[in-house]
Order: structure tokens, then sequence, then C-alpha cells
């Protein structure tokens, strides 16, 4: 019984995955790094981003109200983006990930000021003329998104960068 023991233990032993030693490792990260693809994670980064900020436009508009939960989504969303079509290792895809959340984050509130003025009856634009007419508008741009801010987005685009950033690194086995 005793015999059986040990060489089951013995057997689990030789099982376990032994720590990969400095030349391995190098040789490993090496191989990781040279898969990496720098402007499909762009690409990806933006593309999520502008994506998830058209949905934050969408939802904010028909609820008619900012939901701050969105801006994690974008994080999240935009972190497995550049992690899926990057394929990165190094801290430049956590950056385009972070920046491209928080793009997403700001396009997303933007959009929504743009559908809010779409639908007034009174200004009377359609989605497309209060785009464009905000385009052409800097400061009345500037001071509708000064209005509609608060101070918990802060919160809320921290926790979208931080996930931009945390999401956008390929998982090293």
């Amino acid at each position: 019984m005793e015999e059986i023991e040990n060489g089951e233990i013995r057997q689990e032993m030789e099982n376990i995955e032994q720590p990969l030693n400095q030349e391995e490792l190098l040789l490993k990260m090496d191989r990781l790094r040279s898969e990496q693809k720098l402007p499909f994670a762009v690409i990806a980064g933006l593309g999520a981003a502008i994506a998830m900020a058209i949905l934050w436009a969408i939802i904010t508009v028909i609820t008619e109200h900012q939901i701050g939960y969105m801006a994690i989504a974008v994080g999240i969303v935009v972190g497995f983006a550049v992690r899926l079509a990057g394929k990165g290792i190094d801290q430049i895809y956590g950056i385009i990930g972070a920046a491209s959340a928080l793009l997403g984050c700001v396009l997303g509130n933007f959009l929504s000021q743009v559908g809010f003025i779409g639908l007034d009856p009174e200004i009377g634009f359609s989605y497309f003329k209060a785009l464009n007419f905000l385009l052409s508008n800097t400061q009345i741009t500037i001071a509708i998104m000064k209005e509609a801010f608060s101070p918990i987005d802060l919160l809320f685009y921290g926790i979208a960068l931080y996930e931009g950033f945390r999401f956008s690194f390929r998982k090293i086995d």
C-alpha cells in the first residue's frame, strides 16, 4: 500500500511543471515579442473605442441617463480588443489600451450630447446636423461637455484607464 502511495506521489511530482530557467525564459520572451502586432493593436483599440462610444451614446440617449458603468465596459472591451489583435507583452500595449479606453469614454459622452441635441424638437437638428454643428463650434462643444461633466466621471474614467491598460496584455503561459 505504501509503495503505491509513494509511486503516486512520485508520478504527481513529475507532472508538476518546473520553473523556466533564465535562458528558457529569455527565449520564450523573444518568441512572444516576435508575435506582437502593434499596428493591429492600435486599429483594434481605436475600433473598439469607437464602437463602444456609439453603444454608450445609444444607451445614454435611450435611457436619458448617463450610466457610469459604461466607462467600465469601454475599458474591458478595448483592453481585450488590444490583447487579441496585438498579442502584446510590452508596456506600449497597455498604454494603447488605456489611451483608447479614455478616447472611448470621452467620445461616448460627446456622442451622447450629439444625440440629445439631435432629438430636441426645439433645436430642430437632425443627428448629423447636430454632429456637424458641434464639430464646427469648438467653444460651444467645450461648454456643453463641461456642463455634462460630473466629478464621479473621473472615477469611472480612471477605472476605464486601468482596465484598458490591464487587459491589453497577452497572457503568458
